[in-house]
């Protein structure tokens, strides 16, 4: 696949992509990364990409023109997401979804806002990491990058240990894991760990992951409004 990401700060991408899973992607041939300098689509010696808001207010607004122009240069046969607070949550179903595209866009903003008619007329979806707000679309964009691409082939030496993951096929939190040594600071590894019965410790794995998920989301149901 191809993973086109429109940005205002290319160099934000450069270390990051060439770590770990993401850059061991790359190097499999899974994927390939186009970073998309968005100023490279403005038409003034400013290179500008924002300006002030209708209707008066603080901040500034970046303009719909370069977007429409930076994706329409581009062969886009997948998703285009635009990373904004306003957006569905992010999930594990959309990563897994999107290492099956040919292309993943993915836009960020920056400055106060975007103008309303990318996400309307440009984007096919806009996506949130949750109820925050970062200083731009960037770190959203990575976290995105590298939950997809650890799933392509190649990208993990063992893609069991990725079937194993928290919310891996909408399966809830994993239970806990440990590493020796058996005993740290009087602590101990649960003893069925220990035991060499993989039908008990497969079980025992079912249950602590599913006590963990039911306990965040009862603790999440405590403190929403009534």
């Amino acid at each position: 696949m191809r993973i086109d990401i429109v940005t205002i700060f290319p160099e934000f991408f450069a270390a990051p992509l060439a770590l770990s899973i993401p850059a061991r992607a790359a190097a499999a041939g899974a994927v390939s990364y186009n970073v998309v300098d968005l100023r490279d689509f403005t038409h003034d010696r400013h290179r500008t990409v924002d300006d002030y808001p209708y209707g008066g207010g603080a901040g500034m607004v970046m303009k719909p023109g370069p977007f429409f122009e930076a994706v329409e240069s581009l062969d886009v046969d997948g998703p285009i997401v635009l990373l904004s607070p306003r957006g569905r949550r992010f999930s594990q179903a959309d990563a897994t979804r999107f290492a099956d595209c040919r292309t993943l866009t993915l836009l960020c903003g920056h400055y106060k806002d975007i103008d309303q008619r990318v996400a309307d007329f440009l984007a096919t979806e806009e996506i949130s990491l949750g109820d925050f707000v970062l200083s731009g679309g960037e770190p959203a964009a990575l976290a995105i990058v590298d939950a997809t691409v650890r799933l392509l082939p190649g990208a993990m030496s063992d893609l069991d240990s990725a079937r194993g993951d928290s919310f891996f096929d909408d399966r809830g939190l994993s239970a806990p894991s440990y590493t020796r040594p058996p005993t740290y600071r009087g602590h101990d590894v649960p003893e069925v760990l220990l035991s060499g019965d993989h039908k008990r410790i497969a079980e025992w794995r079912l249950r602590e992951g599913e006590r963990l998920t039911q306990s965040r989301d009862d603790g999440a149901a405590s403190g929403s409004e009534p």
